[in-house]
């Protein structure tokens, strides 16, 4: 069971700002999820409607409703720009409930630590929150710099979970997995 009575909405690094999207943030959900870059591993992620995007925010804002926890919308700190989105969500793997880590940042910072900041923070937050599910990461086989990513958050490759995922084979990356 969940435990819902670690109800956070703000989540602070070094130089990150991790916060629950808000309906504000749909325009920057849509900018990033729209940029052909940042889906090019992911294609089925891509948004090309407003509507979809709106669809996406009230699915993020659900799963934080019932969980107490999400995807978070990550900032430089003393910033109002969005730079990505880092979280985790409940999902099914081969049969087991596992926290899927999620990460998706806009290409220009790429390449500064970004990603692997937030990700280390959230893995770090809900493993201490959620420790009775697994955190894992779906990477794709060329996505390099995402399994670099994983692996700087506490991840390991855990091959014998590699699936089929939506746009291809997905690599798993985990931890806390239970024997």
């Amino acid at each position: 069971m969940l435990d819902r009575s670690h109800r956070s909405e703000a989540l602070l690094t070094a130089r990150l700002s991790l916060r629950r999207p808000v309906p504000d943030d749909i325009d920057a959900i849509f900018a990033i999820h729209s940029d052909p870059t940042t889906c090019l591993h992911n294609p089925s992620d891509a948004l090309s409607k407003r509507e979809e995007t709106v669809e996406l925010f009230q699915r993020w804002d659900d799963h934080w409703r019932r969980f107490g926890y999400g995807y978070w919308v990550v900032r430089r700190r003393g910033s109002d720009r969005t730079l990505g989105f880092c979280g985790t969500k409940v999902m099914d793997l081969n049969g087991m409930s596992v926290l899927n880590l999620f990460y998706r940042f806009e290409a220009s910072s790429w390449g500064q630590g970004v990603a692997s900041e937030a990700a280390t923070a959230v893995v770090e937050w809900v493993t201490e929150r959620v420790p009775d599910l697994p955190v894992i990461a779906r990477v794709r086989p060329a996505n390099t710099a995402s399994q670099r990513v994983a692996v700087r958050a506490g991840l390991v490759r855990a091959e014998h979970l590699d699936t089929a995922g939506e746009d291809g084979p997905d690599w798993i990356f985990a931890k806390n997995l239970l024997a």
